[in-house]
C-alpha cells in the first residue's frame, strides 16, 4: 500500500464532512490523516485527506468521491509537485534545567518554545509528517505530557489553483469562471 494525500474541494455546508467521511467507513478505508478548513470562496471548504492505499483503490475512491452532491473537485498532491505541511503542539516535561535542550532540539526541526510552564515546555513545529515523528522521537526522553497534530495540509507548487485545475478537469472552466475566481480572492 502506498500513502496518498488527496485535496477535496467540497461545498461548505453542513454534513458534508460525515458523508465524505461515511464513504471511507463504508468501504473500510482508514483516515490517517484528516484536515479541513475554508478557502479562498467562502462558500467552498478544503479537506485534505491522508490515507493509505493500493493504485486501483484510489481510483475507485476518487470516483465514489466525485459522485457525492457536495464534492466539487479532487486533485492526488504528490510528492514533489506539492507543499505539504502539519502542525504539532507538545507538552514537554521539565526536570534539571532541562528547558535549554529541550529548545535546542525544537530548533533543529523549525520548531520554537511556546510556553514555559513550571512543569512544562511546550513546542509549536511545523513540518512534513516523517520531521515531526523525528522531534517527538528525540523528545521522548524527556517525557511527552500531551501532544496534538492538525493533519496535513497541502497546496500544489506553481501557478495553478486546484480550483482552477478543478474547473477545467471537469469541462466547467471557462475565462469567466477564472475571472470570478480572481475576484473571490481579492
Amino acid at each position: 500500500m502506498a500513502q496518498h494525500t488527496l485535496s477535496v474541494l467540497v461545498e461548505n455546508s453542513p454534513g458534508v464532512l460525515a458523508r465524505v467521511a461515511g464513504l471511507f467507513a463504508r468501504r473500510g478505508y482508514n483516515i490517517d490523516s484528516l484536515a479541513v478548513g475554508p478557502t479562498e470562496n467562502p462558500t467552498v471548504s478544503r479537506m485534505t485527506i491522508v490515507l493509505n492505499l493500493e493504485g486501483h483503490a484510489l481510483d475507485q475512491v476518487s470516483a465514489q468521491l466525485f459522485k457525492l452532491v457536495n464534492v466539487i473537485g479532487i486533485q492526488e498532491m504528490k510528492s514533489g509537485e506539492s507543499y505539504q505541511r502539519e502542525l504539532l503542539f507538545v507538552k514537554v516535561k521539565k526536570s534539571n534545567g532541562n528547558e535549554s535542550k529541550i529548545a535546542e532540539i525544537a530548533s533543529r526541526f523549525n520548531g520554537r518554545v511556546i510556553d514555559d510552564g513550571s512543569s512544562t515546555v511546550t513546542i509549536e513545529a511545523v513540518g512534513m509528517p516523517k520531521d515531526l515523528e523525528a522531534l517527538l522521537s528525540q523528545l521522548k526522553e524527556f517525557g511527552l505530557r500531551e501532544l496534538v497534530q492538525s493533519g496535513v495540509i497541502a497546496i500544489e507548487s506553481g501557478d495553478v489553483t486546484l480550483a482552477e485545475r478543478t474547473l477545467t478537469e471537469t469541462g466547467v472552466a471557462s475565462s469567466e469562471s477564472h475571472s470570478q475566481t480572481e475576484d473571490y480572492q481579492n
